[in-house]
């Protein structure tokens, strides 16, 4: 299948190919176990192939390529007990992130994340944009928090089970929605105490796990 890529702004080379790769493996343009080929990405995206290969370095040290000496680089999946893993560690660090983020959020910031539940609600039948409109609802909360490390380690947790993410909710059986479960993150908030809105993110999260591992174990005896 041919892939439609519209050229960034103002990037290098460097980032713009690891731009590209990390965003197809996180839509599953790029699938797991897919070998990745340096020659056709650079072709795609106009570059040479030192900058994708260099991306693929990258991405190997996030977690999200496995190279291969003298066979090239593949996607790399998740196991069901790292997947468990990488969603303990959101568990942990989104909770932390919430708590740190409660005294910068007032009623503007509690406006705009009620707006990201709506787009979701609108969006419940449209898996890829669902899939951006909870991403961007995470990244928003998560950024709250003003704490640069902390975001950049929770993107990086997301990255990896975001193609996996996918994977189930075109297996769901129940609509993409799931208001009530965003709504009571709001409501946390507006107890003011950082201990319920700790606990209200970690169940959150922890909540996704066992419909996941079920697809993800349907999945691997494909």
């Amino acid at each position: 299948m041919a892939i439609e890529y519209v050229p960034g702004h103002a990037l290098s080379a460097d980032e713009e190919a690891y731009h590209f790769v990390l965003q197809q493996i996180r839509t599953c343009g790029f699938r797991p176990g897919e070998r990745l080929v340096p020659e056709e990405i650079a072709a795609t995206i106009g570059t040479s192939r030192m900058p994708v290969r260099e991306a693929f370095k990258r991405l190997a040290n996030e977690g999200l390529v496995t190279l291969r000496p003298n066979r090239g680089a593949v996607v790399r999946g998740l196991s069901i007990p790292e997947m468990e893993e990488v969603f303990n560690m959101r568990a942990v660090l989104e909770g932390l992130a919430a708590r740190t983020a409660l005294k910068r959020v007032g009623p503007q910031q509690l406006k705009s994340l009620e707006h990201m539940i709506d787009v979701m609600e609108q969006s419940d039948r449209d898996l890829p944009r669902w899939v951006t409109a909870h991403r961007e609802f995470h990244e928003y909360l998560c950024g709250l928090s003003a704490s640069p490390r902390l975001q950049q380690q929770i993107a990086s947790l997301h990255a990896v089970v975001e193609p996996h993410m996918r994977l189930w909710l075109q297996h769901a059986a129940k609509p993409m929605t799931s208001r009530e479960d965003h709504m009571a993150i709001l409501t946390a908030f507006r107890t003011g105490a950082p201990d319920v809105i700790e606990a209200v993110l970690r169940e959150h999260i922890s909540a996704t796990v066992p419909a996941l591992k079920a697809v993800m174990a349907i999945e691997n005896h494909r």
